[in-house]
This record gives C-alpha cells, structure tokens and sequence, in this order.
C-alpha cells in the first residue's frame, strides 16, 4: 500500500454505555507511513475509539473498513493478528514478571518441535528493542524494579515485537523523559518510513505537534475538527478541544504567606540496592498558602524527594519537619493524620483500588473520621464524598460508580480529592497532571490555588516548564538529587529553568539536524 493511501477507516462509529454516549457517529481515517494524532479531553472518546480500532470492544452502531473491506474484530488478538496494535495509556504489565517475559507475553517463541519457550531468543530480541528505543534495560530485569518512565517503555517495546501494519499509541509518552520522548520519536519516523500506519494520543500538546501527519480532534464522543499539520497549530487545537486558550492560571495573590508548614533539612535518599545518592543533603522550606513546584528531569530525585518526606521512602540522612515537629518513625498512616498527604505518581498502582468504586476511593484515607466502634456511619462517609465530588468537580454518575468507568483525568481528581478530605496541612503531589488533558489541568491547578489562599502548603513536581510558569509562587530545579536554582513567579522563565535542568543541552540536540 502506497504512504497515504487510507489503511483503516472507522464509518459512523458509535458506543454506548446505557445512557452514556462515549461515541456519537464518529468518522476517522488512519493512512498507510502517517501520524495521525487524535487530540481531545479527558472523556472524549479518544480511547473508547481505539479499543473499537483495535478489537477491544465492539460498537454500538457503524463499521470498521480495513484494507477497504468492513471487518468485525472479536477480540483484541483478531485484530493483532490482522497486523493492529496498541499501546494503553494505563500500563497493563505483571510486575512480577520480567522485562523478557512481558514483552513476549501471551505469544511466546518456541523452540523446534514446539515443546519449550526459546528464552534465549526472546532475551536477544527483547534486547535489540531496548536499544532501538535507547533504553539500557536488562532484560531478564524484573518491571517491579524499574522507574515507571522505564515501564512505559517496555509497554512500547512489546507493541513493536508484533511488526504491526497499524500501531496505535494511547499516550506513550506520559512518563518518559525527554531523551526517551526523541527516541521514540526517531522510531515512529522509522516506522513510518517503512509504511507503518501510525496513530498517536497525547495531551503534550506542542510535543505532539512534532510528529503528526494528521490532526483530529474528539469532543464530547464527537469529531469537531481534522486538518494536516501545514494547517494547525497550538492554538487550532486548543480552540476545537475546549473552545478558549490554554491558561494552567497565575499564582494566587492578595494575602501572605504563614508560618513554615514543611521543613525538609539536608535529606538524603539513597538507592537501596546500589547505595547511590538519589537526592543529596538537600533542604527546602515551604509556608502555610504557599505553592512551590519542583521541577527536573527524569532521575533528579523528584519523586524520591516527595515520597521520603511522605513515609513511602526511607531518609538516609537528615528530616523532615511538620510545623516544626519531627516526623522520624512516623508511618505514612500516622503522617496523613498530623497532616501530610502525598498524591502519588501511579495512580492505578498507588493512589486507586480499582475493585472500590468512586464514594469508597474518595473516603477510604478517611476512614476513620466516620468509624465508630465496629461500624462506619454511612450518612457521614456519603456526606464526605457528594462534598469532595463536587468540590474537584469530578464528572461521575455518583458516589457508587466504578473507578474504571471514568476518565483519567477524572480519575486524578478522585485521588487529589481523596487526600484533600483528609484535610492536610501540606499537600505533595507527584506529577499530578501526567496523563490529563488541558482542560483537566486547570481544573487541577485551580483547586491547589484556591486551597491555598485558604492556608494550604502545596508542593508539586512536574516534567513540563509550562506547569511551572503557571500557579507556583516559587519554582525549585533539581538535578542529580540538588536543588540546582530557585526562581520566583517573576523571574522565572522557561530558559533559565531548562537551563537549571540541564534539560537546554537536551533541547538543543533535539533541534540540530539529523
């Protein structure tokens, strides 16, 4: 098939659930060696529509036309073995398994005669994948010991081991670093050379702008827009999504700041196995209503930072102090309770029980304001979730919905309202709007600014600059485990933070010609 010709084609395609129309008659077009990038909010319809693409469910009305032929996918195995695959936005990888294992899942290599897995084999491919994508991983390592960046490029390299016709990426680059961002980028432009087909998820707006071919835009389970690349640009997308200009907000203002909430002193967190310094005597002083974000690079020590100060990490040196007390030998329990939650990176792995439903992850860091004695007052816990439902706004059907029936993006505000109903002094949160859309964002960001000006400590970290020059009142650089510089709302600017990062050298190779 010649580059451009049209390979997969969805024809007034719709999905229901009940009274949920996720789809609505939706036409979309994915052409042979092109990147077609689907933009939309969360709860578009962006991944419904990929999981009809690629057998994983099937629609309420329309057809799929493959090759110029209407097909019916059973399941997602008919429709890879149709040469389509698909990359989640949520990792779907068993921890216990190793690197080897996950990416030859389900389709194992066997030895001749067919009675043994050819582990060799799978091992050397497996290899030639991570160095395709740049990746130094093992790959007898177990995906339970790596960063969750690393993961999300072992779930990359098991779509690759298929050799698909049509490879659709549901935000693949959510958690990687921006050296793995242009390694991926460099194999999609190999893939696409050779005729692969490719369609591409992201709410990194400007980075998706760099790879695509074709732009569509999804609202509401409705198509409003499509145009090639010659004809978009940020603004285009940002107008067809949510109808106004992308603004993450300004710093909450008009009041001052109290005392020092978080006090870290010269903490030092070292990697367990190997002993190496993850984050270096580093100290940092935040104030009741102040919102600080700390920004670095992948490996900077970000998340290690928060979940030392948390409990879900161990300090090797130095403390953290709450309002002056020491938190030493305090569980992450008993940390919550004086005041100080964190918002996890993971959150299907850290911040969600997938089998509770939306009420029950909402009330389940509180439990124990509504126990009495052997039973919980049901009043009071509903009481605390219709509250904390409408206060981040999370779009549900009610308090006993599944937690898997809605967005990510409305996801990420049940765990952020989860910890909000603990009622924290400090907030820490870790990436909060990795894997959410513009629209999602501000949402988020103008809850923490609101929650400030009521007296909340608020900490994040982010990968993006453009989050940093939005609320914070303080940004702080980390590198290599230091805080490299500090800049106010009004001096910062997205060169000198990149530059802190170390992230300019990065950007500047990325520029240079191939």
């Amino acid at each position: 098939m010649k580059h451009g010709e049209i390979v997969l084609s969805a024809r007034g395609v719709a999905k229901s659930y009940g009274s949920v129309h996720a789809l609505k008659g939706v036409n979309f077009d994915i052409r042979a060696g092109q990147v077609t990038t689907l933009f939309g909010e969360n709860g578009a319809g962006k991944s419904t529509l990929m999981k009809i693409l690629s057998g994983v469910v099937t629609p309420t009305a329309g057809e799929i036309v493959l090759d110029g032929v209407p097909v019916v996918f059973g399941s997602a195995s008919e429709a890879r073995e149709r040469g389509i695959s698909i990359i989640h936005q949520e990792l779907s990888l068993a921890p216990n398994l190793s690197v080897r294992d996950n990416v030859f899942m389900g389709r194992e290599l066997m030895k001749a005669g067919g009675v043994a897995v050819d582990f060799a084999e799978e091992a050397r491919r497996t290899a030639a994948l991570m160095a395709e994508l740049e990746e130094a991983i093992d790959p007898l390592t177990r995906v339970e010991e790596v960063r969750l960046g690393q993961q999300q490029i072992v779930e990359i390299a098991r779509a690759l081991s298929v050799n698909s016709r049509i490879l659709i990426m549901d935000e693949p680059t959510s958690a990687l670093s921006a050296a793995e961002v242009e390694a991926l980028f460099k194999v999609i432009r190999d893939l696409t050379a050779r005729g692969v087909a490719i369609v591409y998820i992201s709410h990194h707006l400007e980075e998706a702008l760099e790879i695509t071919d074709h732009a569509v835009v999804l609202r509401d389970g409705a198509m409003t827009a499509k145009a090639p690349r010659a004809e978009i640009d940020l603004e285009w997308i940002v107008r067809h999504m949510v109808g106004e200009h992308y603004d993450l907000g300004r710093p909450p203002a008009g009041y001052a700041f109290g005392p020092v909430a978080l006090a870290i002193e010269e903490a030092v967190v070292r990697e367990p196995r190997s002993g190496a310094e993850l984050v270096d005597q580093l100290s940092l002083d935040v104030r009741a209503g102040e919102i600080v974000c700390i920004y670095g690079l992948m490996g900077a020590g970000r998340t290690e930072l928060l979940e030392a100060a948390a409990g879900r990490g161990a300090l090797s040196g130095g403390r953290v102090l709450l309002e002056g007390s020491d938190l030493a030998g305090l569980s992450i329990a008993e940390r919550i309770a004086r005041g100080l939650a964190l918002v996890p990176e993971d959150r299907q792995r850290d911040g969600l029980v997938q089998t509770m439903s939306v009420g029950q992850n909402l009330s389940l860091a509180s439990i124990g304001t509504f126990v009495r004695g052997l039973f919980t007052s049901r009043r009071r816990e509903r009481a605390l979730v219709d509250e904390s439902i409408r206060q981040v706004t999370v779009k549900t059907a009610g308090g006993g919905a599944a937690i898997g029936s809605l967005s990510g993006g409305n996801q990420q505000k049940v765990v952020i309202g989860k910890m909000l109903a603990t009622g924290p002094k400090v907030l820490l949160l870790d990436e909060p709007s990795r894997g959410i859309d513009i629209g999602a964002k501000a949402e988020v960001f103008r809850l923490l600014a609101e929650r400030a000006r009521q007296g909340l400590a608020v900490v994040f970290s982010t990968s993006e600059v453009a989050e940093c020059l939005g609320v914070a009142h303080r940004i702080v650089v980390m590198r290599r485990g230091r805080i490299s510089a500090q800049f106010d709302a009004a001096s910062a600017c997205k060169e000198k933070i990149m530059a802190a990062s170390g992230e300019a050298v990065v950007a500047h190779a990325q520029m240079s010609p191939a």
